[in-house]
Formats: structure tokens, C-alpha cells, sequence
């Protein structure tokens, strides 16, 4: 309860999306980024795709779980700031380098790009809201 009390004392904009909506939104996405993701780490492993197109999946999800930890674990705003623009960066960066060896994967990512495009906006205006001046 303590990191939901931190978050909730938050000034956030009046946009936010409600508390709630968060769990059932990351749970689809994080199903199609199973499949997805789980997809490119195949097709690597079979030597269809080079490395350089697996690099920035697994930094992707590296930085999608650091944000959590960023933000609730450490409360800190500014990190986790910095990393869902990690997060936004290397998703474009994934979707470009699959596009030309599976262009389904670079489609079922737009809902992903859409939320964390949002969540990014989102997270700067809470961090630049919260600064202590």
C-alpha cells in the first residue's frame, strides 16, 4: 500500500487515465508482446533474422520491466521518465529492423506503440508536474 498511496499523492494531469485501467490494458499488450517477441527470439534462434534485429527486442523488454521497478520500487519519476523513452525508442527501433522478415510482428506492435506513446507523454508531465522546486 505504500507505493499506491506515493503514486496516488502524485499531482497528475487531468487527462490520466484512471488507475484501473492500467492492469487490463498491460495484460493484453504484454500477451501480444509474448507472441510477438517470442516470434523474433525464434526466428534468431533459427538464424533467419541477425542479431542486430533481436537487440532491440530484448532491450525493449528489458527497459518495459525496468519501468515498473523505476517508478514504484525507487518512486522516482525522473528514472522512470528516461526509461519508457528508452522503452518508446527501442519499440520504433524493433518494429523497423523485423519490418522486412516479419511485417505481422511490426503490425501487432501498434497498440503497443499507441499505449507507450501515450504512457510516455503521460510520464513526463507527471515527472515535470512533481518536480520539486
Amino acid at each position: 500500500m505504500p507505493t499506491y498511496n506515493w503514486y496516488s499523492q502524485l499531482i497528475k494531469p487531468k487527462w490520466s487515465p484512471p488507475s484501473w485501467l492500467f492492469g487490463p490494458v498491460w495484460t493484453l499488450l504484454y500477451i501480444m508482446i509474448a507472441i510477438s517477441f517470442g516470434k523474433v527470439f525464434i526466428m534468431f534462434a533459427q538464424k533467419k533474422v541477425p542479431f542486430i534485429v533481436a537487440l532491440p527486442f530484448i532491450l525493449n523488454i528489458i527497459f518495459n520491466l525496468s519501468f515498473t521497478y523505476f517508478q514504484f520500487s525507487l518512486k522516482n519519476n525522473l528514472l522512470a521518465a528516461t526509461d519508457i523513452l528508452l522503452v518508446l525508442g527501442t519499440l520504433i527501433w524493433a518494429m523497423v529492423a523485423i519490418f522486412p522478415f516479419a511485417k505481422w510482428v511490426t503490425y501487432i506492435q501498434i497498440p503497443y506503440l499507441l499505449w507507450v506513446s501515450f504512457a510516455t507523454i503521460l510520464q513526463l508531465t507527471i515527472t515535470y508536474l512533481n518536480i520539486k522546486k
